[in-house]
Formats: C-alpha cells, sequence, structure tokens
C-alpha cells in the first residue's frame, strides 16, 4: 500500500491509499460524513484481489487530509475536491461513495461525468432526508470520537440536497449502481428508487437486514454486488477485434483515438453549400502542403464531395458542438443556422472556426466504406486563442489543464 497525496480546492491537501496493480482498472473510494477512508479497508482489500487498482481518499478536514484555513466545508469546495482528484489521475475511475461522499460524487459527475469517470457506485446515498433525522446523524456524529473536524458538516444544506440531487442524476451519463441498507432510516425504498429512475443507465440494489453503513456492517454481500457490477459493466479484460468478428468492438477501439472534429464544406455546380462533420482528417505533406480526410460513401454531401475542384476543411473549437451535430444530422437546412461566408476558392469558411484549410482537389482514393480525399492547401487561417472540439470514444471532449 502506498500513499498518495492531491492538490484539491484551494490547494488543500487531499490524502489518499492506493493498492493493487498500477496498470489495473482503477476504483475511487470516498468515504462517508465522519469517517475517513480506513471505512473502506475490507473493501479495499477484496478489490485489489479482484485486480482492480483502489485508491482510497480522505475527503478535506477528514483523517489525514487537510483542515482548510478558511473553514470552506460547502458542497461545492467538496465537489471541487473530488473533481480536482479525478483530474490528476492517470485513468477515469469508477467512484464508490457513500453517503456524504455520495451526494459530493452524484453532483461532481454530473454533465461531464463521462470525461472524469467510468462507473459511479452510490452507497447508502439517501436523496431525501428528513430534517429530524439529519440533525439526529449529526449529532451522533459529533458524540463519536474520530478523526475529523466536526465543522465539516456545518455548511451542508440538507434541505437543498433533493432539488441538487435529483437535477444531477438527470445528466450523469456513466453506469451506475445504487445500493441501500434495505432498513435505512434515511429516506424510504420509494424515495430511493425514484431518485435510482431518474439516472439514464443505474442499477438498483438493496441488501437486506442492513440500515446505514452497508460497507462497513454488510461489507459480504456489498462487495459481491460491487465486483458483479464492476465484472458486468467496467470489465478488467480489454475486449477484443478479431478480423471476422464485430465491427462494433474494432469500432470502439478506433475511437480510443482521440481527434479534433471538422466541417468539410463545398459548393456544389449549380452554387448550392455543402458540408458534413469529419473527424477522419489528418495533414499529408508540408512540401507540398497537404492534406487527406476520409468520406463515408454514404453520406449524403459525398457525391459532391467527390468531384469538387475546391473544399475547405473548417476545425471547430470547443464552442461549436452545435454546428458539429448539426453538420452530423439530416434534416436540416445546415447553413442557415451557420455564420459563414465564402472562402477565397469559394468553399464556405465557418465563422469562428480553430482553423481553416481552404485546398484544390489532389487526388481521390478508394478506402472501403469510405474514400480519401486528398487537398492541395492553397490557404489556411487559424484563431489561437480558441481550444479544439474533441472526440474521444464515442462522446464530445474538452482540453483539460490541470
Amino acid at each position: 500500500m502506498t500513499t498518495l497525496a492531491f492538490n484539491g480546492f484551494g490547494g488543500v491537501r487531499l490524502v489518499a491509499d492506493a493498492q493493487g496493480d498500477p496498470d489495473a482498472p482503477a476504483v475511487l473510494l470516498v468515504h462517508g460524513a465522519g469517517q475517513t477512508r480506513s471505512v473502506w479497508q475490507d473493501v479495499a482489500t477484496a478489490l485489489a484481489a479482484a485486480g482492480r487498482r483502489v485508491i482510497s481518499l480522505d475527503l478535506r478536514g477528514h483523517g489525514d487530509s487537510a483542515r482548510p484555513a478558511d473553514r470552506r466545508y460547502d458542497l461545492d469546495a467538496y465537489v471541487a475536491d473530488l473533481r480536482a482528484v479525478l483530474a490528476q489521475l492517470e485513468s477515469r475511475p469508477v467512484v464508490v461513495a457513500a453517503s456524504l461522499g455520495g451526494w459530493v460524487a452524484t453532483v461532481a459527475l454530473a454533465g461531464d461525468a463521462a470525461t472524469l469517470a467510468s462507473g459511479l457506485v452510490l452507497a447508502d446515498l439517501p436523496p431525501e432526508i428528513d430534517p429530524a433525522a439529519s440533525r439526529s446523524v449529526v449529532e451522533r456524529l459529533r458524540g463519536l470520537d474520530g478523526d475529523w473536524d466536526p465543522s465539516a458538516l456545518e455548511q451542508i444544506d440538507a434541505g437543498a440536497m433533493p432539488a441538487l440531487l435529483a437535477d444531477a442524476a438527470d445528466a450523469i451519463r456513466v453506469p451506475v449502481l445504487f445500493v441501500r441498507g434495505a432498513l435505512s432510516d434515511l429516506g424510504t425504498p420509494a424515495q430511493a428508487s425514484a431518485f435510482a429512475a431518474r439516472i439514464a443507465d443505474c442499477e438498483y440494489a438493496e441488501v437486506d437486514a442492513a440500515r446505514l453503513l452497508i460497507t462497513a456492517d454488510r461489507t459480504d454481500q456489498f462487495n459481491a454486488l460491487l465486483l458483479d457490477f464492476l465484472e458486468r459493466r467496467v470489465p478488467r479484460a480489454a475486449p477484443e477485434f478479431r478480423q471476422g468478428s464485430d465491427a462494433r468492438t474494432l469500432r470502439d477501439a478506433l475511437g480510443c483515438f482521440a481527434t479534433g472534429v471538422t466541417v468539410v464544406t463545398a459548393i456544389t455546380p449549380d452554387g448550392a453549400p455543402i458540408g458534413l462533420t469529419a473527424n477522419s482528417f489528418t495533414s499529408v505533406s508540408l512540401d507540398p502542403p497537404l492534406l487527406l480526410v476520409c468520406i463515408a460513401n454514404g453520406a449524403g454531401s459525398a457525391p459532391a464531395l467527390r468531384v469538387a475542384d475546391r473544399f475547405c476543411v473548417n476545425v471547430l473549437q470547443i464552442g461549436q458542438q452545435p454546428a458539429s451535430n448539426r453538420f452530423a444530422g439530416k434534416g436540416e437546412d445546415r447553413f442557415a443556422a451557420t455564420d459563414w461566408i465564402a472562402g477565397e476558392n469559394g468553399a464556405p469558411v465557418l465563422a469562428g472556426s480553430l482553423s481553416a484549410f481552404e485546398c484544390a482537389r489532389h487526388a481521390v482514393h478508394e478506402g472501403g466504406d469510405h474514400f480519401i480525399l486528398v487537398g492541395h492547401v492553397t490557404r489556411a487561417t487559424f484563431e489561437p486563442r480558441r481550444d479544439p472540439l474533441l472526440y474521444f470514444r464515442g462522446k464530445y471532449r474538452r482540453l483539460h489543464f490541470a
């Protein structure tokens, strides 16, 4: 076991234990209020034995993590901490979080979860909590000896959590397992199952005869559910494609090569602008200046692009995701909803693009279900103050500077 340190929100030092093969799929464990990373000891041991890289984190104000000088213990600070830790990891882990940690993880992984984590497991998370029950839990925790700052709970507004959690649940797009103790008095089974139903891809399970802290009180049952979920939804073995097997696996493997996103445009012989979204784009040569883009034979604009004497490759920036979707779809007047001008060669140049390469057709080559359009660059422009729109494993991404 090794000890890791992370820079959290506002420079707060966050401490974690790590065990297991560093190259194995990672699991990040996030404890609940008034606990420390030690609460996960049995779970972490089982995960490491099952071939996972396990990282057990102390939240700010808990265990060996720092007590912030400004006493920031509000939800936003916890969420920013978790996002900071995830950004500093070498891979996207499955986040396993309990009670307060579950609240934090749910909010932290909403929206852009796919860029931060590969899955989420929520244990003992009350999506709604009676104020009296909340006060009782807080008072009980304060009465216990523990290695944590008692003020760490003072800034969490339990009354505001149901609405925050509901909004976050609607925006989570990774596989989720929701586990609760069947006898838990923090919320009802109906509230818990209704919350789980809001998540697009969520499995729901209850542990019989368990109240709160199922991760410690019913460890064997929890581990069985957790390991089963991980092996099914985030397996250790890498999917494999061999010649003659399914094309979906090959496509997913190719999707592991991160790319930018382009819109290739031209003008038809009758003067109409055409364009489509493509991410199979690369430079070919600087002398002469050549580039290529691969166009699907079945694309609506493919016949016109195949014979176009002039075309433009528009490299998109982060704010042009709507344009990317527009030019990838069908049945919409793409150019009516997009600002553009005619370039020097007549092909449409999309306003605000990261860069634009105006080209004369150099060659066309057949390439299976695509054709390879090679262009001779006659003019190139770029905007150095913008960041690129990226595409990785079937989703849009953005640069992250850790």
